[in-house]
């Protein structure tokens, strides 16, 4: 059985930096997507998703004047359907590695996404997922975190750096 994967963890704590490093090691092809932080002046404003192939577009920014709000952060859940569920559904059909950074507050908000999520999760032909998910209770989340076929891992700071390499050599047949 292909592994799926989700971290898991504080915010801050580097799922993120963790996700990208482990797909710098994989040695199967990945597809999918991740979030940054956008910063101005030292402050986080906003969020972009950036797929593996390099597509990026602003998600959440607190300049946005929508009704889909999550905190200060306006949403732009087209953003993420068009391109975040795009490059998801890509990794399926192409069979590769899935990566999914994060299913969050803001992402479970489009039920697309959520959608996506699910089937990339049940399908058979994908090679593996490595996600991200909120360490915070949503009917959404706590479903997932119960699946029999999930493998949840804390990240903390005690074990980042094992995790890597840990996590690399799950996804290499």
């Amino acid at each position: 059985m292909n592994p799926k994967v989700l971290l898991t963890g504080r915010p801050g704590c580097g799922k993120t930096t963790l996700i990208k490093r482990v797909v710098d090691h994989l040695v199967l092809p990945a597809g999918g997507f991740y979030t940054e932080e956008i910063r101005q002046g030292g402050d986080r404003v906003g969020f972009k998703i950036v797929t593996l192939e390099g597509e990026e577009a602003v998600l959440a920014h607190v300049d946005f004047n929508t009704t889909q709000r999550v905190g200060k952060y306006g949403l732009d859940l087209r953003v993420l359907e068009s391109i975040g569920a795009e490059a998801i559904c890509a990794a399926v059909r192409a069979r590769r590695i899935v990566v999914i950074d994060e299913i969050g507050p803001m992402e479970i908000r489009s039920p697309v996404f959520c959608d996506v999520v699910n089937h990339a999760l049940d399908s058979p032909d994908v090679s593996g997922i490595l996600g991200t998910i909120s360490a915070r209770s949503f009917p959404f989340t706590s479903a997932i975190k119960k699946r029999h076929d999930i493998t949840l891992i804390e990240l903390r700071p005690n074990n980042r750096e094992q995790l890597i390499l840990e996590l690399s050599g799950k996804f290499t047949t």
